[in-house]
């Protein structure tokens, strides 16, 4: 939408934000109207062009084909200019026919601060309409009341809530009319039925909403400080009412004429059984921390007790086997400490490496200084994979200080390049160097584990070489599970 109105318009940054508004709010008024609402824009060669376009939920669309970026068709141009140039609603009196059904058009045009910027094409498809009934008649006559409001400006709302839009209420779901003093004038039948669980017996028109939920709301329940504003329509606003096991949600839209309030459509939906399943949400999400945290504590309690083992073994073989022990069980112990602080299941690795990068060369055996460097960044990781990149980086920075440095001063840097599922690591030092025949230098149990995560957990290759001036290069390839999001994207696995 944004690239449409910058190729085809020119309107200011202000005045930009104020369509993206509308858009973004547009929902309610064409599901009011059982209508399409298509956004034209002027392009300065006395035509229009369709930059954003929404269907009615509530009944038949009339453009089956996307509209976005077409020119308006001309027979409707003279009503969509007459609408921007005079600033006022302008209504065919002869529906348009595309031969299958007719289409009755309204020009609205959507003002700002005195200026008309666009024009909201409200387009209403006549071969599949209602029987006309109080719902109907209410549901028109509110959308008429908005679309006034887009006209002289008053709306959308710059003060709109923009809180969490999960179980947000739709037309659908309930709708209430309220005149300026806060009463009921209609409530549909499934706003009813909400009002009817939450305690409300008997009709509801001509009576304050505010009251009627004041009433049912037992002390000692927690109750929004917004929410007399929004059953009583003075704010455009969101808010829950939790009384009696029954979760309702509450969206307020005050309905203007010149600056003076007239009313309010307010429309309700029975969220308890949503409310309740977010509740079990957090209470697993607090559990599986807690089990994070737990699992943590166990393994540095193992820990600490090989540390105390080797203490108290004489033999040097079985000292340094604790030792290694010791500091691979940290090193996992480290990751779940991490995982204990989220809520979800993936790990920002980078801050998880640097406490275990420390803990491979505090453990090492070697009396030369070394010099860690860190160069790239791992990005997020999920927990699998990130227990086992942190063990086989530990192994192989420990086998770097304790070959490759242990009689040399010397720098181990480890460098982590990632492109999307795609990680390479790479741990290279200024050593001794190893013999391009030979096999990698390390223990065994090492190099073994070090193969087995690579190939396994992280699906990926392992290879050494010599330094390019001196010492060894290991890089790491690893195929990842978890890509993190771009712009616009959800969360991958």
């Amino acid at each position: 939408m944004s690239d449409l109105i910058a190729s085809h318009g020119s309107l200011s940054a202000s005045e930009v934000d104020w369509l993206h508004l509308l858009v973004g709010d547009w929902q309610v008024i064409s599901d009011l109207a059982f209508a399409d609402l298509v956004l034209w824009l002027p392009d300065g060669k006395g035509s229009f062009v369709a930059v954003a376009h929404c269907r009615p939920s509530t009944g038949s669309t009339v453009h089956y084909d996307d509209v976005v970026g077409r020119p308006a068709p001309e027979g409707q141009v003279p009503s969509l200019a007459a609408a921007l140039a005079r600033r006022e609603i302008r209504r065919s009196r002869v529906p348009r026919w595309t031969g299958a059904y007719a289409i009755r058009e309204e020009a609205v045009p959507v003002v700002k601060d005195g200026k008309a910027i666009a024009v909201l094409g409200r387009e209403t498809n006549l071969g599949e309409a209602r029987t006309p009934g109080r719902l109907e008649i209410n549901y028109i006559e509110a959308a008429d009341e908005m679309c006034g409001m887009i006209s002289r400006g008053e709306y959308p709302s710059s003060n709109t809530a923009t809180g969490r839009l999960r179980g947000a209420p739709r037309v659908g779901d309930g709708l209430v009319r309220l005149n300026s003093e806060g009463e009921v004038l209609y409530g549909s039948p499934n706003a009813m039925s909400c009002f009817h669980r939450l305690g409300v017996i008997g009709e509801i028109v001509g009576r304050a909403l505010a009251q009627l939920i004041a009433d049912h709301v037992d002390e000692g329940e927690t109750v929004d400080e917004a929410l007399p504003l929004v059953a009583m329509g003075r704010a455009s606003w969101r808010t829950d009412i939790e009384a009696r096991g029954v979760c309702l949600s509450l969206r307020s839209i005050p309905l203007t004429n010149d600056g003076e309030r007239t009313g309010a459509v307010l429309l309700c939906r029975d969220v308890s059984e949503l409310r309740r399943r977010e509740q079990e949400l957090i209470t697993k999400d607090a559990t599986i921390r807690e089990i994070h945290h737990r699992v943590k504590n166990n393994l540095q309690t193992v820990a600490a007790l090989l540390r105390l083992q080797a203490r108290r073994t004489e033999s040097a073989d079985a000292r340094n086997a604790l030792d290694e022990a010791m500091r691979r069980v940290a090193t996992i112990a480290t990751v779940h400490e991490a995982l204990s602080q989220t809520i979800d299941e993936i790990v920002d690795f980078d801050a998880v490496f640097g406490r275990t990068l420390r803990l491979a060369v505090d453990v090492a055996s070697s009396e030369a200084s070394v010099r860690m460097v860190r160069e790239g960044s791992f990005g997020k990781l999920a927990a699998t994979e990130a227990t086992a990149l942190a063990v086989v980086l530990t192994e192989l920075v420990s086998n770097a200080v304790e070959h490759g440095l242990a009689t040399t001063d010397g720098t181990v840097t480890v460098a982590a390049e990632r492109d999307g599922r795609d990680l390479t690591v790479t741990v290279s030092d200024d050593g001794v160097g190893i013999d391009p025949a030979a096999k990698p230098s390390g223990t065994g149990l090492g190099m073994q584990i070090v193969r087995t995560m690579v190939a396994g957990e992280l699906r990926g290759s392992i290879a050494w070489r010599p330094g390019d001036k001196a010492g060894t290069c290991v890089t790491v390839r690893a195929r990842l599970g978890y890509a993190p999001p771009s712009d616009g994207e959800r969360e991958q696995f």
